[in-house]
């Protein structure tokens, strides 16, 4: 039954695009029914990954499937920035950090149940994070001081940040690749989708989900507007979590299969890469959009990434998954959630 309704839902991608660009609904409405959208758009993301990931096994199942989940998250902040509203796009990526490795991973917890998971290559990954939110500290903490940096100066500081970080995501691509790639893999299943046609799917629903994402943010703000809440909340909770509801609904689909270990390098990777890849690539994007996006983060933003960073290497260390550990995580993210409310 529940298959059948996820099925059935995939009709609101199309009615979504229709309703932007034939009907013009009411920019509330169509905001709803974008994020509606993105939910069966991420199962099949989720379990065309898991497809996949029966022939490359789940370290390089979680890469594809963090990489295809985040191509979204990249398109819709390079949109937010056309649009001026450079608040949203450091929200919306500081939530996708603190989501994928609080929330994703708790709720994966919770759905897998006991079992074991790949602490090495969840360690390393999970370092990386604390060095990305070290080095972007240094443009965020210049423009803590008030007036004394203009946007221009700041987004200058931001390039060689932004180098440096894409320059450590190729070097911890590649070193947990090939930590993968010498693992021991069980033979693909008889049911499993063949390796290609299960990248095809992931192609057409990232395209699909690259879409209904533009309509998202394009009725963001009538939206907050409607429900009362100011923007900077709206991005880092409500956008981060639609805006990465691939990796999201995907890992805990996953997990709820028994293969926890895929569910939890999917939320692990897809945060690194947010921090590591995505967060530099919008920096050095964003001229072409017009704007030069400045990575100067708010405290309390830089604060949460790495508290995260630290909750989940805590839970993750033993190589053990804990369906009270996953508690504890949701647990951490709805104290974060109330931290950005009341911030």
């Amino acid at each position: 039954m529940a298959r059948r309704i996820l099925w059935a839902s995939l009709a609101l991608t199309p009615v979504a695009v229709l309703g932007r660009f034939a009907f013009h609904l009411d920019q509330t409405v169509l905001f709803v029914i974008a994020a509606l959208a993105l939910v069966p758009l991420a199962w099949v993301i989720g379990d065309s990954t898991e497809h996949a990931a029966e022939h490359t096994g789940p370290g390089v199942g979680g890469f594809l499937n963090a990489s295809f989940g985040n191509a979204p998250e990249l398109i819709i902040a390079l949109f937010a920035v056309a649009n001026g509203l450079p608040g949203v796009v450091r929200g919306s990526l500081t939530g996708s950090v603190v989501s994928n490795i609080l929330l994703v991973l708790g709720a994966a917890m919770i759905a897998g149940g006991d079992g074991k998971i790949d602490a090495r290559s969840l360690r390393w990954q999970l370092f990386a994070v604390f060095g990305a939110v070290g080095v972007i500290a240094v443009p965020s903490a210049l423009s803590w001081g008030g007036g004394s940096h203009e946007r221009h100066s700041l987004y200058l500081v931001s390039l060689p940040v932004s180098a440096v970080l894409l320059i450590g995501y190729l070097v911890i691509t590649v070193r947990n690749l090939r930590i993968h790639r010498s693992a021991a893999r069980d033979s693909p299943s008889p049911h499993a989708l063949s390796l290609p046609p299960s990248i095809a799917v992931l192609s057409v629903a990232t395209l699909a989900t690259a879409v209904v994402s533009e309509i998202l943010v394009h009725s963001l703000d009538h939206f907050g507007k409607a429900v009362g809440l100011n923007e900077f909340f709206i991005a880092v909770v409500i956008v981060a979590i639609v805006g990465n509801a691939a990796e999201h609904g995907g890992a805990v689909v996953i997990a709820r299969r028994g293969n926890t270990t895929l569910a939890t390098e999917i939320a692990i990777t897809s945060s690194m890469q947010v921090a590591v890849f995505v967060t530099p690539a919008v920096c050095l994007l964003s001229w072409l959009a017009g704007r030069g996006l400045p990575l100067s983060f708010r405290a309390i933003e830089v604060v949460t990434m790495a508290a995260a960073a630290a909750f989940a290497a805590w839970v993750v260390w033993d190589g053990r998954s804990r369906r009270w550990e996953g508690f504890v995580l949701i647990g951490v993210y709805g104290l974060m959630v109330i931290a950005y409310y009341l911030s």
